[in-house]
């Protein structure tokens, strides 16, 4: 979890905690919040100390057992101010995966010049719909989402259309280890291989594939684009990162230079692709 949003949560909890020391019929105590709430304690003192991300049921709530209703848009414009940067999978899948594919294709249609890295699985934006259906598939049982998985994959083959726009260019970084990776059946990663094959050489994306046994001046770490260098996305089990602070700009974009010039490309990227169809189960 990033600092900034760590003070940003506690911000909001010393501002809840002035609401229930200043409610107009007297403060209230924690224990006396909770009971009126109905929740543990527990909770009251987390939500203050800024340890647990509030809702704006939790923050509708508390305004209005403190005797300040008016108080829940302010509160309400708080959280929503930090939480444009960190962007739980909790809260955003409760409607599905497809409106977070549409989030996305709309950021990618607004860039000119983005750039990849990723080491747990095929780009989305390069993804064949079996391929990506078995991701988003493996996606709605981790978090328990909804099962709007073909809405979703149609959502994402319609991103694909970008790579086909004059103007726009695609630098992606894969990590060879994601190329044998069985989160679908060998079949269809075989197909999906064939995909990335077919990639290498189109006029709007330069594809790099940076080998296992090479040596690596960084980490591999997890995935991140970067568009225009306006802003970074990234995932955690947890949430989904949109960073646009200048410093957290400029490490993504040395990261994603020194991984660059540990990769293969063109025919070395054919090599290493070929390589590990051939060690796919047979069909």
């Amino acid at each position: 979890m990033s600092t900034d949003y760590q003070q940003a949560r506690e911000a909001l909890g010393m501002r809840l905690r002035e609401l229930r020391l200043t409610a107009p019929e007297g403060r209230l105590t924690g224990s006396a919040l909770a009971h009126r709430l109905g929740w543990p304690g527990s909770k009251i003192s987390k939500l203050e100390l800024g340890r647990q991300t509030a809702t704006p049921e939790d923050l509708h709530q508390w305004a209005q057992a403190c005797g300040r209703p008016a108080s829940y848009e302010e509160l309400r414009a708080r959280l929503a101010g930090f939480e444009s940067h960190i962007r739980s999978w909790r809260r955003q899948l409760v409607a599905g995966h497809t409106p977070v594919q549409d989030a996305h294709n709309q950021a990618q249609a607004n860039s000119t010049v983005l750039r990849a890295w990723e080491s747990s699985w095929i780009v989305g934006v390069l993804q064949t719909p079996d391929y990506a259906r078995a991701v988003l598939t493996r996606s709605a049982e981790l978090h328990q989402s909804p099962r709007d998985i073909e809405e979703a994959v149609r959502a994402r083959m319609k991103r694909q259309e970008l790579l086909y726009t004059d103007g726009r260019h695609y630098h992606i970084l894969l990590w060879e280890p994601i190329l044998r990776t069985l989160i679908c059946p060998p079949p269809v990663l075989t197909a999906q291989l064939d995909r990335l094959t077919g990639i290498i050489g189109m006029d709007t994306v330069h594809l790099g594939i940076v080998p296992l046994t090479t040596p690596l001046k960084v980490p591999p770490g997890h995935g991140f684009w970067i568009y225009d260098d306006r802003h970074v996305v990234t995932e955690t089990w947890h949430a989904e990162l949109w960073l646009d602070d200048t410093d957290t700009l400029t490490l993504y974009q040395r990261t994603w230079t020194t991984l660059h010039q540990s990769a293969a490309y063109d025919t070395d990227a054919h090599h290493l692709i070929n390589a590990a169809r051939k060690t796919l189960p047979p069909h």
